[in-house]
This record gives structure tokens, sequence and C-alpha cells, in this order.
């Protein structure tokens, strides 16, 4: 009975992933799941005894995972990185040696000199690694599966591709971005962020850095942050209509010889050109930069791509299946000689600013609340987060902001009787303003 239950459970899943992948196929839901059943029966009855069952129960995660690299293929194509030389195929082991990627030697005109001198490639026999990308595990009941599994599996496949792709994206962007060659932003000072807005002359003196350059007109990219785009939408009637027209998968336009696309998460720099480390949020006077790269210079490589799934039935007590993803991709230049960052400028003083109590300290153990205020330099309101379960904010009228916390128990282990400690960040939307609080609780006293 239960060998049968267990094809049965099988077998709809199967249905399942097969109507889902013949869906994405252009085949009916219906022959999707008959191939999908066809699959796994024929695997099992050519596995040895011992596994047979086990392979004709299990689930089809070949499917899943042929799903997923399909839509991060997709989401590649309909990118800024569209069109980069792709070197997936010299790619063993999730590891990719430069020389493979296309390390350029120098070029004799009219030698009349015999032997021809041998030139060693710096880059010759360096390998890279591909960075691996993993989404974290997401469980799905196997009453959620069941009752429905077809929407619930397009959702869970759907956001684990979504996951990976920003994070292969923003780090390629990383990489791509110059960390010594940029221009700054000279335009009018936003007075929220203090940020200097980009316009058209910057635009002509970062063309004029990449003719200086040598680097060749065509294949030349601009990749923008959203802050410059509308910057740009503001000074440039030229920008706005094409921008209305062409804007198709965050590609823009082409102008001044670049071929301009929009993205989200484009690395931060200081206003200095120092560019920050992958994640750093902006605040002060770091920004998002734009940044602009010769395409033929760039590559890019796709290494494997993994699901991982652990079964409901092997979890009696919560009943549910966990599943992520593991993915390698790189995508870097081969040459840092043709990328250049668009840092943005910066008025120091100009941004907002919020004042108050940066430390409160000696709370008591009990529950209880706190109220402080804080104050603003435009006098705008703000919002406040805490970074702590035990202790909750919420900002009243007139910026004053009310600390709720839990009672903190006596804790034997703790030696030192230390007070815990929790971090609450202050902003002012719409603006790079921010104060970080830090609060401190006392633990109660042993009983």
């Amino acid at each position: 009975m239960k060998n049968i239950i267990s094809i049965m459970l099988a077998l709809l899943f199967n249905c399942v992933v097969g109507a889902f992948a013949g869906g994405a196929v252009g085949i009916s839901p219906v022959a999707g799941a008959m191939v999908a059943n066809g699959i796994s029966g024929i695997v099992g009855l050519f596995a040895p005894v011992s596994m047979s069952g086990i392979l004709r129960a299990g689930v089809l995660t070949e499917v899943w995972t042929g799903e997923l690299v399909k839509t991060l293929r997709a989401g590649l194509e309909a990118s800024w990185l569209d069109g980069i030389p792709d070197a997936s195929s010299v790619v063993k082991n999730d590891v990719i040696h430069l020389v493979d990627v296309g390390v350029d030697p120098d070029v004799l005109v009219n030698n009349t000199t015999y032997p021809i001198a041998i030139q060693e490639l710096p880059d010759g026999d360096i390998s890279i690694s591909l960075d691996k990308f993993q989404t974290k595990v997401t469980p799905i009941t196997d009453d959620e599966l069941y009752a429905s599994s077809y929407d619930k599996m397009a959702r869970v496949k759907e956001s684990h591709a979504n996951s990976i792709n920003d994070g292969k994206f923003a780090k390629a962007a990383h990489a791509i971005a110059s960390g010594t060659n940029f221009v700054v932003t000279t335009g009018s000072t936003d007075p929220n962020t203090g940020r200097k807005k980009l316009t058209i002359a910057d635009l002509i003196a970062l063309k004029a850095k990449f003719d200086k350059m040598k680097v060749p007109a065509v294949g030349r990219r601009l990749v923008l942050t959203t802050d410059h785009v509308n910057d740009l939408l503001g000074v440039s009637e030229t920008f706005t209509r094409q921008y209305n027209l062409d804007n198709v998968n965050g590609r823009v336009a082409r102008l001044f010889g670049f071929d301009i696309y929009e993205f989200a998460n484009c690395p931060v720099y200081t206003s200095a050109g120092v560019k920050q480390a992958l994640g750093t949020a902006e605040s002060g006077n770091k920004f998002q930069a734009s940044f602009a790269f010769y395409a033929p210079r760039v590559f890019k490589a796709t290494g494997s791509t993994k699901m991982y799934f652990h079964e409901a039935k092997n979890d009696p007590q919560n009943q549910r299946n966990l599943i992520n993803f593991r993915h390698y991709f790189l995508a870097m230049m081969k040459k840092a000689d043709a990328s250049v960052a668009l840092v943005n400028g910066y008025e120091d003083g100009a941004a907002p600013v919020i004042t108050g109590d940066e430390l409160i300290d000696g709370l008591s153990a009990e529950a209880g609340t706190t109220r402080r205020t804080f104050n603003t330099s435009n006098g705008a309101a703000i919002e406040a987060q805490s970074n702590a379960d035990w202790l909750g904010v919420s900002v009243g009228s007139g910026n004053k902001v009310t600390f709720t916390r839990q009672a903190y128990a006596y804790d034997a282990t703790n030696t030192e009787n230390a007070p815990r400690q929790a971090l609450v960040t202050l902003t002012i939307p719409n603006t790079s303003a921010s104060l970080t609080v830090t609060v401190k609780q006392n633990m109660a006293a042993e009983a």
C-alpha cells in the first residue's frame, strides 16, 4: 500500500512538472505530463532493482533544473550583457583559464626581422573559478504541492531564477565597472542628497575619455543608473524621445556613440571615484555609478546549475519539501583598459542630516518604552527600523521615536551579564540622510 501511494504521488508530481515544462517549450500540458512520466518510467526500468523504486517515486529534478536554466539564459539575453562574447564552452569544472578567453598579442607591421620574437602573454595560465550563486531554501509542504502544485512550482522556479539573476548581474556590473578610470558628474545639486546630476556635457566628457583611450567606436556600451536616466530625462528632449520609443528590456537608446541601457543595481562609488565593496548601500557621498565599457573586451561564462531537493517523506514532523538551486556564472573584463565609471559629484553639506542621541544605554530589563526626539535639518519626517526582534520602534509627530523593548531575563550562560544591543536606523525618505542609534538593555539580576 505504501509503495502504491508513493508511486501515485510521484506520478502526480511528474504530471505537474511535465505540464509546466510542456507549456514552457510550446507543447500541450497533457503531452508534457505524458513525456515526464515516460522518462521517469524508462529510467526506473533500466535502473538496478535496488534503485528502480526510488527512481520511479523520485522527483524529476532534471526538469526543474532545465527550466531554471532556460529562464536564466532568457534573462541574460534580455540585458546589457546580451551579445557579450560567451566563453562558456571552455569552462571545465566551473573554472575558466584566461588564455582560453582570448588575450591579444602585439601586432608587427611590415616586419622584416626573423625569427619573430616570442611574446609571453601576461594572463597566460591564470585560472579563475566562476562565481557561485546559491538561493536560500524554499519550503513547500505536501499540502501546498498536491493542492495547487502547478502554480506553486511555477512561482518557486520563477522566484529562484529572479534571485539568481539579480545576484549575477549585480556581481557582473561590479566586476566590469572600472576601479581607476572615471568621470565625475557636474550638474546641479539635488537638495535632498547633495548628488550632482548627470548632464549632456558629462556624457561628452565620457566619450572623449574613450576616444583618448583609442577604444573603437562600435561596441561601446553605457549602463545608466536610474538616477542618471532621470537626470537625462530632465535635460535632454532627444533622450526623452528615444527613451519613450526604445525602452525595451532595459535598453534605452543610442547616444554619443554608446548603446545605452538602464540598470537598477549598479556598483556604488564615492564622489572621489573609489569603488565600494559589492552590496554597499548608498549613503553620504556614496552613490550608485553608471559605467561604460567596450563590449568585445568583456567575456561571460556560464557553468553548472544544480537543484537540491529534500523530500517531505524524510521530514515526518513538518511534512515539507525543501528546494534550492546553485548556479555558476562569471562576467569580467579581459583587460582593464576599456571601462570607465560615471560617478556622482557631491556638494558637502547640501544633503539634509538627522541629529539626536546616538546611544541609548542602561535600559531596564523589564518590558517598557523609551522615547527620544530627533531633528532634521530640512524639517522632514523620519522613518525608523530596528534590527532586533526584542526592540520595536515607531515614529510619532515631531519625529518623536518610541523604543518598545521586551523583557530581558537572567541568563546563567552569560557569564559577564552583558547587556544586549540593537541598532536602529533612522532615515529621511528619498534622501541619503541616515542616523544609526545604538540601544542597550541590561540583563535581569540573578533570581
